[in-house]
């Protein structure tokens, strides 16, 4: 097992999906919630699982929180509790500390408090969604900052054969290739003269019109 210790704070739909990915690479990671059922209906998919009020400086302490190299608070519908806990792991020196955030105006709060990054589900979701509705050539997309993100897209019909050079995406688009995945490979340094495949998938990083540009008329 990984040395790498998790501890995931609130076990609803986002907080068990992390606490699963992480313990299936096979990472430490203690699930906590305040709910008794939440935490028998993942008991399986972490290492340890406890039912705390992460709310309580004195309950964190036992449970040794600051040990932990990343903690994620994934509290759901109670922002003033994820607000509260994340005070609390700050204050408490944990190393590092993950935050689920319901919207802006939460997110700007979670970082005042201490989170060192904010995640928001819901709307990155959205987001990947909407993408995939403008192409169906578009995989999936991640925002890297407010103007600028990556984006994985099949390659159309007319790209194949044709190399990064032919293409020229970034005189066109004003898009860099930062990879190619063929099949399980994965291309991390494309040279300019790389031939596209059929089922090849480009990742792209760019500002997020030229993005929009590129996937429409990919």
């Amino acid at each position: 097992m990984s040395t790498k210790q998790f501890a995931i704070i609130g076990m609803g739909r986002f907080g068990s999906s992390v606490a699963r990915t992480l313990y299936e690479m096979d990472f430490e990671v203690m699930g906590i919630d305040e709910n008794e059922e939440r935490i028998n209906e993942n008991i399986q998919y972490v290492t340890h699982a406890v039912v705390a009020d992460t709310t309580d400086e004195r309950a964190l302490k036992e449970l040794g929180i600051r040990n932990f190299d990343v903690v994620v608070v994934a509290i759901g519908v109670d922002i003033q509790a994820s607000i509260l806990t994340v005070l609390t792991l700050k204050e408490l020196g944990v190393k590092k500390i993950v935050a689920k955030a319901q919207n802006e105006r939460h997110g700007q709060v979670l970082y005042k408090v201490g989170a060192d990054r904010v995640v928001f589900p819901e709307r990155d979701m959205g987001v990947r969604v909407a993408h995939n509705l403008i192409s169906a050539n578009v995989l999936d997309f991640i925002e890297l900052a407010e103007d600028y993100s990556v984006a994985e897209v099949i390659v159309s019909t007319r790209m194949v054969g044709k190399s990064l050079r032919q293409l020229d995406l970034r005189a066109l688009y004003e898009v860099n290739v930062i990879a190619i995945k063929s099949g399980d490979k994965f291309n991390i340094t494309p040279n300019p003269d790389d031939l596209i495949r059929v089922g090849d998938v480009l990742v792209v990083i760019g500002n997020n019109k030229d993005l929009q540009t590129f996937e429409e008329q990919a």
